[in-house]
């Protein structure tokens, strides 16, 4: 087949090439082209730059479209039009990089062209690299919570930031949760922003201790986790108008908060988002307009340190932080050792039998059952290490099958773990080799 010719577009007083205009990025029910894709962020631009525009832009490139594997390109391509800008960031690791800055319509149309199905920016202004502009409070559902749990906590995060002189912004996230962005003055540095998020995540948690969660390990969450570590530095997060590689096309999209006791994530599709750019407008259009102040927020942080919490943990590929507890799930923690002679726990003469800890006191057991670059074959491999084990897996419930999406320097690839809480001591199967074990890391 011929290759197809490309497509020159006239987009903000530009020409932008629109390489292989016709190449499905979507496959199957909704059949959209690299072309259609462009045309749907050009028909949204004004409000999908009011979340990118001035900002560092990490690359989610999905070359082969939304069902292919994407990788995440830092560095700006070297061969980019000499209006594109960038800027040079530094990462905890010690490496810098050059990213792209969007300023416009054309530079949203060329990242797209490169299979940028999502956009990530960084949550800092070209101007300022080390002091953010935006907390970023991100709900995200564990498996089997209901989305009206997700809408509730929400409201929560609302009423809170209300009482604390701050105004959150809610969207959709595209997938299954949400996300509330906050703008700040940038006056303070990623470990402070990073340190009131977790303020804010600790708080919610004590509101609505039922269906809310700040732990970071996902073997000790429920409900909807606040994910604080969005706010470490050199992570982003899919901003407005963001199109997901999902079936669907479901889009992140801006709320009012009236809409959202009543909105349902599945009708915001890229097929419907660009009617309702055009009936109404972006709900946030004014989020640069009053940006507020992280000082009530870190006063509940410095009060949470004064009762004993310490920092929580941070994502493994980050140096250990002072205050910063043992950064290990619990299920793999070290076990007190028993003492050596003289009196046992509990007062028992040296020597007597020890009885077998109660159920409360036995340790989550964690088991990884399949490491994949494909979602799919990972998937695979938990249902046959379900019918290897079919007594055990009676008592698994849905969120203790934890499907975690790695971040890898260039891919991301899958693991399923399985959480074996629930599940009797006498029926717990041993950890075995992965099945697939073929992760990139490896």
């Amino acid at each position: 087949m011929a290759k197809e010719e490309a497509r020159v577009l006239e987009v903000a007083g530009r020409e932008v090439r629109i390489s292989n205009p016709g190449k499905p990025y979507f496959s199957k029910e909704l059949r959209l082209t690299k072309l259609e894709l462009v045309a749907y962020y050009l028909s949204v631009a004004d409000g999908a730059l009011n979340g990118i525009r001035d900002r560092p832009i990490v690359l989610k490139r999905f070359v082969d479209g939304a069902h292919a594997e994407a990788f995440y390109q830092k560095r700006a391509p070297e061969s980019r039009p000499e209006w594109i800008r960038t800027v040079t960031l530094s990462f905890p690791s010690g490496r810098t990089a050059e990213e792209v800055v969007v300023d416009d319509a054309a530079g949203l149309a060329w990242i797209v062209n490169l299979g940028c199905i999502e956009l990530h920016p960084h949550p800092v202004r070209s101007a300022d690299l080390d002091h953010p502009d935006e907390l970023r409070v991100d709900l995200d559902p564990t498996p089997g919570v209901a989305w009206d749990d997700v809408r509730r906590v929400a409201l929560e995060v609302r009423a809170l930031l209300e009482e604390l002189g701050l105004t959150g912004w809610p969207k959709t996230s595209g997938s299954r949760g949400m996300h509330v962005n906050v703008r700040i003055e940038p006056r303070w540095a990623f470990t402070e922003v990073r340190r009131a998020a977790l303020a804010l995540s600790r708080e919610i948690e004590r509101r609505a201790p039922a269906i809310a969660t700040s732990k970071w390990w996902k073997e000790e969450r429920h409900g909807v986790f606040l994910d604080y570590n969005q706010n470490a530095k050199d992570r982003t997060t899919c901003s407005a108008y963001s199109v997901r590689p999902l079936l669907d096309g479901r889009v992140s999209t801006p709320l009012t908060w009236d809409e959202v006791p009543d909105c349902d994530a599945a009708d915001f599709t890229v097929a419907s988002v660009p009617a309702r750019f055009a009936a109404i407008g972006d709900p946030h259009a004014a989020i640069d307009a009053s940006p507020g102040s992280l000082e009530k927020l870190l006063a509940l942080a410095e009060r949470d340190e004064a009762s004993g919490l310490g920092d929580a943990p941070w994502p493994p590929h980050y140096r250990k932080m002072a205050g910063e507890g043992a950064r290990v799930a619990p299920s793999r923690a070290r076990k007190p050792k028993a003492q050596a002679g003289g009196a046992a726990p509990g007062g028992a003469a040296s020597g007597a039998v020890r009885t077998r800890p109660t159920a409360s006191r036995v340790r989550a057991s964690l088991v990884t059952v399949a490491s994949s670059a494909d979602k799919e074959a990972a998937l695979a491999g938990l249902e046959r290490w379900k019918q290897r084990h079919p007594e055990a897996a009676r008592h698994v419930a849905v969120a203790d099958v934890l499907v975690d999406s790695m971040r890898g320097r260039s891919a991301n690839w899958t693991r399923v773990r399985v959480n074996l809480r629930h599940v009797p001591e006498a029926l717990r199967p041993p950890q075995e080799t992965p099945d697939p074990d073929d992760a990139p890391s490896r």
